[in-house]
């Protein structure tokens, strides 16, 4: 149940944001982090951005992930920034749910509408 934070002009990598953009960026993930925190009843946050394709980036434009995280939810903390070699195992246990489905239109609605609340 990750956020992601985009700046409002779109660019391929970090370095192409101006300083106002590069601290703008980092204050609205701030903010999200605090209430995914708070929604999700976690206890900590890992902010990640993947800047360039060597990265792992696979969306071309600047994106900040906002992971709320709980205590255990990796047996070694840093196997989170394992993206690669790991990938299936980082989303099994993100989600907490080996057998997950992917989540339907409304229910991703939902959740949107929830998200939608925490900031209004």
């Amino acid at each position: 149940p990750d956020g992601l934070v985009c700046p409002k002009r779109e660019v391929k990598r970090f370095t192409d944001l101006s300083t106002d953009e590069t601290s703008d960026l980092w204050v609205t993930a701030k903010e999200v982090g605090v209430r995914l925190e708070q929604y999700h009843k976690a206890s900590s946050l890992t902010f990640a951005i993947q800047d360039g394709p060597q990265a792992g980036q696979t969306v071309p434009h600047v994106h900040i992930h906002v992971i709320p995280r709980k205590k255990g939810d990796f047996e070694n903390n840093d196997e989170i920034y394992d993206i690669d070699v790991k990938e299936k195992e980082l989303k099994e246990k993100l989600d907490l749910d080996v057998e997950r489905k992917d989540r339907t239109m409304e229910e991703m609605s939902h959740e949107a509408n929830e998200y939608r609340a925490l900031f209004s």
